[in-house]
């Protein structure tokens, strides 16, 4: 399995990642970034315009480059992980991950019974990873990643134990949401904000378990690497965005010129 190698560079490397959040129903969009040398793109299930057959062509323009394609679900539930994963999701990302039993439940799903709860019907995976039938399961499942997002008050409280579950390879504290479950939306310098991550970085890095965060700055970036963190996470939408708002800058007329 030379081409699914996100899971092995988080459990035996110090490797500092990128990953993409495609909201955009766009193989070409996430082909770019895959051919750029990202190391991951995040297909959004949950907040994207995406849907499966969006989802099935972003996740294939990956193929024949070392990006990992995951997908985020719109809810912590095995319908949807087989799903995501029968279309050739390398992972999941899980949002709304409140204890310990969540974050078990979200394993457990990645993996065929007697270890899991998984369906087995991987007729389309199998072709993205280059396997038969007979032989996905083998082929496949322990490489699969399984990336928790940290957005309420209950994931904080319960932080330690979630960290503890085994089979969770990346921890990420979803800022948005977990200022606006806070009550403080968008207030990233609020104390009680800072408090609660700080919790969720005590135990992610006291576990061992890589962190993941979003950087709109080398600043920012830098910043959370300094913190322990391995992987920094960027918009598909918020980078094209700002990039077109700053092209129209660039055609914008001095004001002594303009008047």
């Amino acid at each position: 399995m030379s081409m699914m190698k996100l899971k092995s560079r988080l459990r035996e490397t110090q490797d500092r990642l990128t990953l993409h959040l495609c909201t955009i129903p766009s193989a070409v969009v996430t082909q770019a970034l895959a051919t750029v040398g990202a190391d991951g793109v995040i297909v959004d299930l949950e907040h994207g315009a995406v849907d499966y057959a969006s989802a099935h062509a972003m996740i294939a323009a990956t193929a024949g480059t070392d990006c990992a394609p995951l997908v985020r679900i719109t809810i912590n539930e095995p319908a949807h992980v087989k799903r995501a994963l029968d279309i050739g999701a390398e992972g999941i990302v899980f949002p709304l991950i409140n204890s310990a039993q969540d974050a078990h439940d979200a394993v457990a799903s990645l993996r065929y019974p007697p270890g899991g709860t998984r369906g087995f019907g991987p007729f389309i995976a199998q072709s993205r990873w280059g396997a038969q039938m007979q032989t996905y399961r083998k082929t496949v499942e322990d490489h699969l990643v399984c990336c928790l997002l940290i957005e309420t008050r209950s994931a904080v409280e319960a932080i330690e134990e979630i960290c503890a579950v085994p089979g969770v390879d990346i921890i990420i504290p979803a800022q948005f949401d977990l200022s606006t479950a806070l009550g403080i939306s968008g207030q990233f310098d609020h104390p009680d904000f800072i408090a609660a991550v700080s919790r969720v970085e005590r135990a992610a890095l006291a576990a061992g378990l890589p962190l993941g965060g979003v950087a709109f700055s080398r600043a920012q970036a830098e910043t959370l690497f300094a913190r322990g963190y391995r992987i920094i996470v960027g918009f598909d939408v918020l980078c094209l965005r700002d990039q077109a708002a700053e092209m129209r800058s660039w055609a914008t007329l001095p004001t002594s010129v303009a008047s």
